[in-house]
Formats: C-alpha cells, structure tokens, sequence
C-alpha cells in the first residue's frame, strides 16, 4: 500500500535512530554483570511498543531474565498473529577484533555494525516500526501479540514455564518470526525449518594439580593431548560422526527435497573468498548447501586448558575442557542425542585421566508446513515487496523454542527473516543491512494483510 510505504519515507531517519538506540544496551543473557542492562533493555523494549501504539506493554519477571510481553486487538472476531523475538545478544568476545564498540553501533558502507544489529534486535523491532506504520495509517488487518525474550541465547530456560503458565494469554492462530536470514536481497528466500541443538561441555582431569613439562613430561597424561584425541575420534575418515546411534532417527531428505535446495544460487569460489578458506569441509555425500541445513553436526566451540597467557610457561596442566556443541535435524531428540554424547565421552576416557561431562541446553528441529496459509501470506508478501518468489531452503540454525510453541499453544511457526548469512552472528562485527531492515518494515505488513485475507 502507497500509504506505508509514505510513513516509512517520512520516519525511516527515526526508524534507525531508535535502533541504534537499542543496540546500545549491552545485553548480554550469559553474563551476570549485564543483569540491570538486561531490565534496562526490557523496559526500552515496552516503551517502543507503546509508542508504536500497542494497546498494551507489560514486563514479566521469570526466574532469569524478562519476558516483554505487548498486544494490538482490533477485532477479536478477526485472525490473531503472534510474534515472537528476544532482546538478548551473544557477549561480543573477542572484543580486540571488533573495528568498532559491539555496542556503539557504527554505520560503515550501509550496514550497521554492533552486537545484536541482525541477532534479533534489528529483526524483531522491524515488528516494532511495522505495528507503528499500520496503527498510524489505520490499517491493521489482524490482531497483533508479541512475546520478545531475554534469553533466547542461553537456550530459553525460562520460557517453557511462562508459555505453559500463559496459554490463554498467547492464544492465536498462528506465530511468525524473524530471526533467520535469506539466501540475498536478489534472491529472497524463506526458512521453512532449523535445526535442533544439543550443547554440552567436557572436563578432563590428570594430575592433582599443574606439572613441569620437563620434569613429568613423558610420564603423565597431559589432559589436552587426551581431549584432542576424544575430540579427533568423534569424526571418521568421511567426515561422519562416529557416536554410536547418533544418525538412528535421522529422517533422510527426499530426492525431491534436496532438487529443490539444489536450485538455490550458490558460489562456492565466493563461498570460500568471504571466509578466507581455501578448501571446504564436510559430510561426505552432500553439498554445502545440505551440509547446513538438511545434516547434523557436531562441533567443537571453545576449547582451553594450560598456559594461555603472553610467553611462554612449560607446564603440563591439571584439566582440560572443551565445549562441543551438536546441530540435529528432524526426528532427532535433544535428550537423546545430549546422553549419546555424554555417554560417549564418558566411556572413551583414556586411562590416566578422568572425565566429566555435563549439559548445558539443548532444543529441537522444527519443519514448518509450505502449504499453510501463514507460509502462503509470507511468500505473497516477499513478491510484493522484492517482485519475485521466495526460495524456501532449511536454515542451519537452531531456534529452541520452536517446539515449545508447537506443542503447547498449538500453533504453526512461519520465519520472515531479513538478515544474511554473512551478517556474523556470534561472530565479531556483527552487522545487519539498514536496505535489509527497511525492507523487513515494508514487507512485515503485508503478510498481516495477506494472512487476514487467507483466513
């Protein structure tokens, strides 16, 4: 409609500015030190809504961080949309390879670069801007509800009580997110799952205590040598993991399936130029488009131990540790798979040294259907707005609570997401398209027209 997209040239200078306010709140879920900016964050989070101009904005406390919890009702006759987004951000380690604050938020070439500008900040308040632009216009064709967490990236451990504690509250028809990417502003595309997530860390233990390289070298297992080696046998010769059971309730792709990813755009030159790799790695059997989406995978995400400091100190160390985390795919189990893992390296520990191993989160796979009329109004809306059909491809991603939704609400979950594959989430630099974040505003209200029209 000519009159939102009016709105939206008006306000876009204010539309980034109030994002860039947001991306100053150094929201970090995993640390304790950030637990005021965290509130701090909450409360900007409802005052935006209510200045959009929900009905209402409410904070609920959880044993951990706030939930935001925010509604428009037009007609309670009429479709209800649930929208769901978090505040939280990963921490911004290391910060020595930031080219600016993570958390003062610089423009460089038309995208903004800060901790949480893509992951989900930049998303989720596109919902924001979009409920300001059809409250203002007077054009809101369904009811709105939004729930926007404060700890999406600790693996949501409070969420399950409030979503079970807060049905009727929630009660909609469907739940559409933003918090994936597509494929490229000239080839948009569209989530139609993510994968599930299992994420544990491992301790070993040698010695009583740190030793003299040279005096009991040779003479006593070194806790990292075992770890690297634990680590090395979780993988065969092809790349495949080697967990026993770990492929059991793996659902394979079909032929068809894996047709149609195979028609998603892809570059492997360019691929590896953006990481500055000269070869890939993988699953042998599968492109790197399957590799991502379609296969699980284990993975290790830190590992220490020892001397990490400036120089050197020959020491050979007490423990060693190692935080390994693994992507599932339908019809994999988190608890499953997290005591597979567990168990495993439980039971190679070398002898010489002890080994503990505990969980830290997990969550599971989710598919959302391509013949409903949420997926229908979203891939409506993206020819609207960029003039041609989105891809639908499988994101490589985990969102945990997506099938939480699913099993207590009921509902269908539809991804709209803007942001990039090379946006850096989790990474340093982490930056979002400011073209990107307009058209998210632009696009988001014609799925609520098309959905209310479909239903």
């Amino acid at each position: 409609m000519q009159i939102w997209k009016e709105y939206q040239e008006t306000h876009k200078e204010r539309f980034l500015n109030e994002l860039l306010d947001l991306l100053r709140i150094p929201s970090v879920s995993a640390r304790t030190e950030n637990n005021q900016d965290m509130i701090t964050c909450a409360e900007a989070v409802k005052k935006s809504f209510l200045e959009a101009g929900a009905d209402s904005a409410v904070i609920y406390p959880t044993a951990g961080h706030p939930i935001v919890y925010a509604e428009k009702t037009i007609d309670p006759s009429k479709p209800t949309i649930l929208v769901y987004g978090h505040y939280d951000v990963q921490p911004a380690d290391p910060l020595n390879l930031w080219k600016s604050g993570p958390f003062d938020p610089t423009i460089i070439d038309g995208k903004i670069f800060a901790r949480g500008s893509a992951d989900d900040k930049g998303q989720f308040y596109m919902h924001v801007k979009a409920l300001e632009i059809m409250t203002q216009t007077n054009s809101l064709k369904a009811n709105i509800k939004f729930l926007i967490e404060g700890e999406e990236e600790v693996g949501s451990p409070n969420l399950a009580t409030f979503v079970k504690a807060n049905k009727e509250l929630l009660k909609a028809d469907v739940i559409l997110i933003s918090d994936t990417s597509m494929l490229s502003m000239e080839n948009p595309s569209i989530d139609i799952g993510v994968r599930g997530l299992s994420y544990i860390e491992v301790e070993v233990t040698g010695p009583n205590r740190d030793l003299h390289s040279g005096v009991y070298g040779g003479a006593v297992a070194n806790p990292i040598t075992m770890l690297a080696k634990m680590i090395a046998s979780c993988h065969d010769e092809n790349n495949h993991i080697t967990i026993p059971g770990f492929y059991d309730d793996v659902v394979d792709s079909t032929s068809e399936e894996r047709a149609k990813m195979a028609l998603a755009p892809y570059d492997e030159t360019e691929f590896k130029t953006d990481l500055g790799v000269q070869n890939l790695w993988g699953e042998k059997g599968y492109t790197t488009n399957e590799r991502t989406g379609i296969r699980p995978t284990l993975e290790v995400n830190g590992i220490w131990g020892g001397y990490t400091g400036e120089g050197a100190k020959t020491v050979l160390p007490s423990k060693a540790f190692a935080k390994i985390s693994c992507r599932l795919v339908p019809n994999q189990s988190s608890i499953v798979i997290t005591e597979k893992i567990l168990n495993y390296f439980k039971s190679i520990a070398p002898v010489g040294v002890t080994v503990a191993a505990s969980e830290h989160h997990g969550g599971e796979p989710y598919i959302t259907p391509i013949d409903s009329d949420a997926y229908r109004a979203a891939s409506k809306a993206i020819n609207t707005t960029f003039g041609k059909d989105p891809i639908p491809v499988r994101g490589g991603g985990s969102i945990p609570i997506c099938a939480l939704f699913e099993k207590e609400l009921g509902l269908k979950i539809v991804f709209l997401g803007f942001g990039l594959d090379s946006d850096n989430l989790h990474s340093p630099n982490e930056k979002f398209d400011i073209v990107n974040f307009y058209k998210g505003i632009e696009t988001i209200p014609y799925f609520h027209q098309y959905y209310a029209e479909g239903k």
